[in-house]
């Protein structure tokens, strides 16, 4: 993606119609290393519709090999060579080996070159793309050269990209364009998408002005940072590996450097929002004076903002300066610091400072945790109790610490510190309360790093385990295996739904009045016990406890994804769009990046069974981006927007790698999902017979429990279809009156009639009124349509055969059913 290059793009534009009339052009893109100029060459060649694009770049192995990046460019036209006159002819043939002879004159081969180029365009136009022209050995650059000064109506471009200093003398007089860095606007955006989680906006000032806009490293300096890092400057000080000739270049710089000078350098890359009243106050306390600036004047620049002349100066400063040269710039930054103005920041350096444990240090650093977590910082609060915990002399109150910072930081993103911190807590004194608190971490970490079959055991035995210690959180961790034991599925094992389910139903009463969890467990209980008819009304009744704006931030990160899940169960699709919009933002405040993957994901369901494909395909992006940072997720986001746009090749590639990962694992949701998606293409394709086949598999056995859980088996009203649907609807009897799921519908239980469409066939739900009071306990999912105020009206699948009826926000046909929709697949989780 190209941000803020419309000028470049611009000229590059001009350039191809100036081609395409009959003129020819030469252009040089100079720019530095990963400032976007490859880039642009890709926009040049992607725009070159109607020419003929040959394309190199220098290869700096190549560079002692005379006209190898020649030889390289033009190897594809050399067919068109017999056109050219017999010295030309020969001159190409023996600088290439295609014939014997002395080697011809650095002359005659360029003219060779340019007859070669002006012969190729007779047919169409010619783009040639030369990259990297700092690394062709000299006589291919010479021999390019030559030729694109000498260019005149032979409809040939050639472009050449260089760094600052590569093939200055070979390209004098040449056109110039001339690639700097993004805008701060850009640079700040483009940033933005390169994190997973919240950001510092000190911090990304800092960044942003010490990359100087480069793209490249914009989207690289960031990987070698924590997210404590980024949400304040928080976390242990980087120490990002160097490639050895970098690192060595920057210790020849600073090893030459006035004491004073290095002093305030290491100050100033311990201080990471680049502060200079701060540095100065840190520098006065060491004794060092503003004259110490002037030798650092190649490296630091101290303005309105501290920055490094280049971005990995910091980590080349950390790794020269020794561990007491580093304790003393943070103990300076700490005494310069108010501790009423910022008594966090304070904390902080006092704890980079302390070179053994202090129960001073560490119960402030638990203070400022407490606080970062009231504002949203989880990445923040777990750096600071893992260094609270570090530095507790005390046995038990370490363990206590270690245990709290191993939370913090499960939920911001980082599994295995929390698997450490964990060992840590495990190794001290405890009661059996907090070692009960230790096994429930360690389940939920297992959960969240692989979502399969390991974690409903784990899971399940933390809950009894805290049965007799406390019972509000046994019925949470219930809660948690039996959401792990839907996740697993078909593939969970001996701890699947119904087991985990019927422990969970024997656990003891919860508190009066019952919270939102506890009405969520208890409906899950019962609908997958009792069926569906009986646990609906509690699970509504959770549901409308969810939606209460009194849920806390707490309950919200844990139970949101769960009461999610629940909302399309029961069709409710105002109540899903909103805990989806809800959960998501929770989750970006907080920085609570072990959850983000999976908020982004119903996020992205939400938009696809509306009909926002383009909004759906960029969080596609972001959570690929996530994934990176976060561990593994089946990509089920990018499946089944896939399946919607109808990318026939690509679903079936994605649904073989889902598969093959997901029974290795034992995250057995994929197996329904990924049938999911082959259904409703393969539907809206036309391939009714092989959509029947398939949704029945993903429906599973009558009466089971499992499904997807992006809302298939969800109704697919509108039109009636064709004849070639209504005839693949037909199945063998069992699957009508044998399945229990369609003898509920059909009067179980009913209670009174739900908001629904006055009749069948298009426009039944826009004739619902907005505003009906939410649904009532019903146990006929068929007839119990949410009200229309939630979801959009979206267009059927793209590629859709002839009359595929319309979408609404569940995508696909219960299988089960009878109707006017075609078959699609029952599912529900």
């Amino acid at each position: 993606m190209l941000r803020d290059r419309r000028s470049e793009c611009d000229e590059l534009d001009r350039l191809l119609e100036a081609v395409r009339s009959g003129e020819s052009r030469a252009l040089l893109v100079r720019g530095e290393p990963g400032v976007g100029k490859t880039a642009l060459l890709d926009y040049l060649v992607e725009r070159s519709s109607h020419c003929r694009v040959e394309r190199t770049a220098g290869v700096q192995s190549e560079m002692e090999l005379p006209f190898a990046g020649l030889h390289q460019l033009c190897s594809p036209m050399l067919d068109r060579r017999e056109k050219l006159p017999g010295p030309q002819r020969d001159a190409l043939a023996t600088t290439f080996g295609l014939s014997n002879g002395s080697p011809p004159e650095r002359l005659l081969v360029g003219l060779a070159v340019l007859g070669l180029l002006a012969e190729v365009a007779r047919e169409k136009p010619l783009v040639c793309v030369i990259d990297d022209v700092q690394w062709l050995d000299r006589a291919s650059a010479q021999a390019l050269m030559f030729a694109a000064r000498r260019l005149g109506a032979e409809s040939v471009a050639m472009v050449f990209a260089s760094r600052p200093q590569g093939g200055e003398q070979e390209s004098t007089g040449l056109h110039e364009l001339v690639v700097g860095g993004l805008p701060d606007e850009d640079a700040r955006a483009l940033l933005g998408s390169a994190l997973p989680g919240p950001v510092d906006e000190r911090v990304l000032a800092r960044i942003v002005g010490e990359t100087g806009g480069n793209p490249l490293a914009l989207l690289e300096l960031p990987r070698g940072l924590t997210p404590a890092e980024l949400t304040g400057g928080f976390g242990p000080p980087t120490t990002t590996a160097l490639p050895k000739r970098i690192e060595e270049s920057f210790r020849r710089q600073l090893a030459p450097l006035p004491a004073d000078t290095r002093r305030l350098l290491v100050i100033a890359a311990a201080e990471p929002l680049g502060d200079p009243v701060l540095i100065w106050r840190a520098a006065q306390w060491l004794g060092v004076g503003h004259e110490a600036n002037g030798a650092a004047a190649g490296l630091l620049s101290i303005g309105f903002q501290v920055r490094f002349r280049h971005p990995l100066l910091r980590s080349a400063i950390h790794r020269a300066a020794s561990a007491q040269e580093w304790q003393n710039a943070h103990r300076a930054l700490a005494e310069a610091i108010d501790p009423d103005v910022d008594p966090d920041r304070r904390a902080w350096h006092r704890a980079q400072a302390a070179a053994e444990p202090d129960e001073d240090v560490a119960a402030d650093l638990e203070r400022s945790a407490g606080r970062a977590q009231a504002r949203g910082g989880l990445a923040a609060a777990a750096a600071f109790l893992e260094r609270a915990a570090h530095l507790t002399p005390q046995p038990a109150r370490r363990a206590e610490r270690a245990l709290a910072a191993a939370h913090a930081t499960h939920q911001a993103g980082a599994p295995d510190t929390a698997l450490e911190l964990l060992a840590v807590a495990e190794a001290g004194p405890l009661d059996p309360l907090p070692r009960a608190r230790i096994d429930l971490l360690r389940a939920q970490i297992a959960f969240t790093v692989n979502r399969g079959r390991d974690a409903p055991p784990l899971l399940l035995r933390a809950a009894r385990e805290l049965e007799p210690l406390d019972v509000q959180l046994a019925r949470e961790t219930y809660l948690d295996a039996l959401n792990a034991a839907i996740f697993a599925g078909p593939l969970a094992g001996s701890c699947g739904v119904s087991e985990t389910a019927d422990a969970a139903r024997a656990a003891p009463a919860g508190v009066r009045p019952p919270r939102a969890p506890d009405l969520l467990l208890s409906g899950w209980a019962v609908r997958f016990t009792d069926g569906y008819a009986a646990g609906m009304p509690m699970m509504q009744r959770a549901l409308a406890a969810f939606r209460s704006p009194d849920l806390s931030e707490e309950e919200g990160l844990r139970w949101l994804w769960p009461a999610i899940r629940t909302a399309r169960d029961v069709w409710d699709d105002e109540t899903w769009e909103l805990l989806v919009i809800r959960f998501l933002r929770l989750v970006r405040e907080t920085g609570a990046l072990s959850a983000l993957s999976v908020a982004l994901t119903a996020r992205v369901a939400v938009h696809v069974v509306a009909g926002e494909l383009a909004t759906a395909a960029a969080l596609v992006e972001e959570v690929e981006t996530v994934i990176e940072a976060t561990g593994p997720l089946a990509p089920y986001g990018a499946l089944m927007l896939a399946a919607w746009q109808g990318r026939d090749a690509e679903v079936a590639e994605m649904v073989g790698s889902t598969l093959d990962d997901a029974r290795s694992r034992g995250e057995g949701v994929a197996l329904p999902i990924t049938w999911w998606a082959l259904a409703l293409l393969d539907n809206s394709l036309g391939r009714y017979e092989d959509a029947l086949t398939v949704a029945l598999r993903a429906a599973g056995p009558p009466g089971g429990a499992g499904g997807t859980h992006l809302g298939a088996g969800r109704a697919h009203r509108g039109r009636r279809p064709e004849r070639g649907a209504r005839a693949c609807r037909r199945r063998p009897p069992a699957t009508h009156a044998d399945d229990p799921r369609r003898r509920h519908r059909m009067g179980a239980g009913h209670r009174g009639p739900l908001p629904r469409a006055a009749g069948r066939g298009p426009g039944r739900r826009e004739r619902l009124s907005r505003g009906d009071r939410p649904p009532r306990a019903d146990p006929h999912p068929r007839r119990a349509r949410p009200r229309p105020s939630g979801l959009r009206r979206m267009a059927a699948p793209r590629g859709s055969a002839p009359g595929c009826a319309r979408a609404t926000p569940h995508c696909l046909r219960d299988v089960h059913g009878d109707g006017d929709g075609r078959v699609l697949p029952a599912c529900r989780a």
